[in-house]
């Protein structure tokens, strides 16, 4: 048995949820992700996996940067650095913003993505002015997919800067894709396009080898529960 349900059996309302439970070993979400599953749920909740139709993506080469933007960066003298401050930047993205007094960055899973990034799979892209940290991003990166996970500014324009390097960065290492999970107004502003559940798996199928992951580290049981309607319930509730 799978460690997950087929991807077709995923909701409609809500959009992609697939699967209930699991734990987030690094073993299960290398799975995941090759699958193009992802988790994300609120403190309280049981591990809610995702798999939403349509998918938003960016491919690094069709990254749109803007008059204002490409001013901004003759200008600046702000750096970017990679994989330097992980941990700064997932702690970052999980502190209260005005309008997101909570986070989904739960302690369970800081510590799932940074023993992803200890192992090889999990970077960072970091912002850097005179007195620090200022933007950022964090993701999975397996074969030519960055699966993007969560991205934070505290001044204007950082996290675009953040995308823009990962895009650079990306596009002539064979970087073919990433993976933006769920569409909204800034990343749509940067590029972001949406495809089918079916083309983007297919894009993963061409792009992501046992090599990438590590045949060792793939699950073959211990099979995560389907979205049963007692169980939505008592998420919803």
């Amino acid at each position: 048995m799978e460690a997950f349900p087929p991807t077709s059996s995923a909701l409609e309302d809500p959009n992609g949820l697939l699967a209930v439970g699991g734990d987030l070993s690094a073993a299960r979400l290398l799975e995941a992700y090759q699958r193009g599953i992802f988790p994300w749920y609120e403190p309280g909740e049981p591990i809610l996996w995702w798999t939403p139709q349509p998918r938003a993506v960016l491919r690094p080469t069709e990254f749109h940067e803007s008059r204002s933007l490409r001013k901004f960066l003759k200008t600046t003298e702000w750096c970017v650095e990679y994989d330097q401050r992980f941990e700064q930047v997932v702690d970052a993205c999980a502190a209260p913003s005005p309008g997101r007094e909570k986070t989904w960055i739960s302690d369970d899973m800081k510590a799932a993505y940074l023993e992803l990034h200890r192992l090889g799979y999990a970077h960072s892209v970091e912002v850097i002015d005179n007195h620090g940290l200022i933007g950022g991003l964090y993701g999975v990166k397996l074969g030519k997919i960055f699966f993007g996970e969560s991205m934070f500014s505290v001044t204007t324009n950082a996290s675009k800067v953040a995308l823009k390097a990962l895009c650079e960065l990306g596009a002539p290492g064979g970087l073919s894709l990433i993976d933006c999970q769920m569409p909204n107004e800034h990343l749509a502003s940067l590029g972001m396009t949406l495809i089918s559940r079916e083309n983007f798996e297919m894009e993963l199928k061409n792009s992501i080898t046992l090599n990438d992951i590590g045949s060792d580290s793939m699950l073959t049981s211990d099979y995560v529960s389907s979205p049963l309607d007692v169980q939505l319930k008592a998420v919803r509730e």
